[in-house]
């Protein structure tokens, strides 16, 4: 995706973040008004939502653009019951109910998912009984090394390397230091292969990996500090980032380093969270596109949370992965004979999607059939401003040897990057 741009109507100036109303009915699968009332299609999405930070938001966008279906013709004619599962951020709890959903319940596949553990526990299991999961809030090495799963969200490893791409380049960052979790196909993960692209470029980069169950902000900052960066890379579950944001203003280190962040910032609720201490002073990368675009899918996945969703659902990059993920999947489900959906034609119904583009994605999303996936891996950068944010980055491809083999992929399937 390198020298991909995409320009939105913004000012230089402009906030991403600005509330708009609704300016039109959502737009859905078929589109035509009708009950869906034919034979349930069982789909289902297991999230950590109970525990060290709630990371269901990519599920509850789509249950809510599912919802929004069912109400216009379903899957010509059939409802999608959508199932979601809490992994409870439990590895153990993680397999019980990935296995519940498709041993027991006998999903057709999975969407939405969104999860520091399940793909790393049932990445197996997904392959073993051939069901796919079209997640969308990934956050382990599994998620994109996996035969039978792809996701619409990057992943903290090219969000992050991309975050200290940008500071590279635009702010002469040449130490950054990446604040993770300590579990090995995440912070050990991303970081590492941030730490690597530090390396390719003859800078220096180091890690401090925080325990998720018992996280000591105040060690973790008095470490970042020791490791003799310029630049901290916080790489966080938003709940978490934000509580060691707060160890950083109490011990006012805000001016020692320049900040940087990966995705799960990047929250409406997030200036206002930070307050003004913070604003103008940490730069969020972002895996999907602004929350405000005002391009037709941007807009509709605001009326389909607003008319479909909770107040209370987040809108962040992980419920507009979610809907992207839900939309894609009713698109390849629309292509089947209803009478003959079961798990193998929806297997294979999703492995065939190839060229799908939404104005919420940096390029074009496809699965294919090899083994690991990784269709998103162009990112943008938007700073921490009062009221919202400001995009200070387009859409740019992410410079890492990781990528190797998905560009040899792509080029081998004729996807334009």
């Amino acid at each position: 995706m390198k020298g991909i741009r995409y320009h939105f109507a913004l000012s230089a100036g402009a906030l991403i973040l600005m509330a708009g109303a609704a300016q039109a009915a959502p737009q859905c699968g078929l589109n035509n008004g009708q009950k869906a009332g034919g034979a349930p299609i069982k789909v289902g999405a297991v999230v950590g939502k109970t525990g060290p930070d709630d990371f269901s938001s990519s599920a509850r966008a789509a249950k809510a653009y599912f919802d929004c279906v069912n109400q216009n013709g379903g899957i010509n004619g059939r409802p999608i019951e959508y199932l979601i599962e809490d992994d409870q951020w439990n590895p153990e709890v993680a397999g019980q109910v990935a296995a519940k959903l498709v041993k027991d319940v006998k999903v057709v596949a999975l969407v939405g998912s969104g999860s520091f553990v399940e793909m790393g526990v049932n990445a197996k299991l997904y392959a073993t009984e051939d069901v796919m999961s079209m997640a969308s809030a990934c956050a382990v090495s599994e998620c994109f090394e996996s035969k039978n799963i792809v996701s619409t969200n990057e992943g903290p490893l090219p969000s992050s390397v991309g975050a200290a791409q940008w500071a590279v380049a635009t702010v002469g960052s040449k130490n950054v230091v990446c604040i993770g979790l300590n579990i090995p196909t995440v912070g050990h993960y991303s970081c590492g292969w941030t730490e690597k692209y530090m390396q390719s470029k003859n800078l220096k980069g180091s890690s401090v990996l925080l325990d998720p169950a018992a996280a000591d902000m105040n060690s973790a900052v008095l470490q970042a500090v020791a490791s003799g960066a310029d630049t901290v890379l916080v790489n966080l579950p938003a709940g978490m980032a934000a509580g060691f944001l707060k160890a950083v203003q109490d011990q006012n280190l805000r001016d020692k380093f320049k900040w940087i962040s990966s995705t799960p910032l990047y929250d409406r609720a997030i200036p206002d969270m930070l307050g003004d201490y913070w604003h103008g002073h940490m730069t969020v990368n972002i895996e999907l596109t602004p929350l405000d675009g005002t391009g037709p899918d941007a807009t509709n996945w605001r009326e389909v949370m607003d008319k479909f969703g909770s107040p209370k659902d987040k809108r962040d990059t992980f419920s507009q992965s979610g809907f992207v993920s839900a939309k894609f999947f009713v698109n390849a489900m629309l292509k089947l004979d209803p009478a003959k959906i079961d798990r193998k034609t929806v297997s294979a119904a999703i492995r065939a999607i190839t060229g799908e583009k939404s104005d919420l994605l940096c390029g074009p999303y496809y699965v294919g059939d090899a083994d690991r996936h990784m269709p998103n891996h162009a990112n943008m950068m938007a700073t921490v401003v009062k009221g919202g944010f400001k995009v200070v980055g387009q859409c740019t491809d992410v410079a890492s040897a990781y990528l190797d083999p998905i560009r040899a992929e792509e080029k081998k399937l004729g996807i334009a990057k």
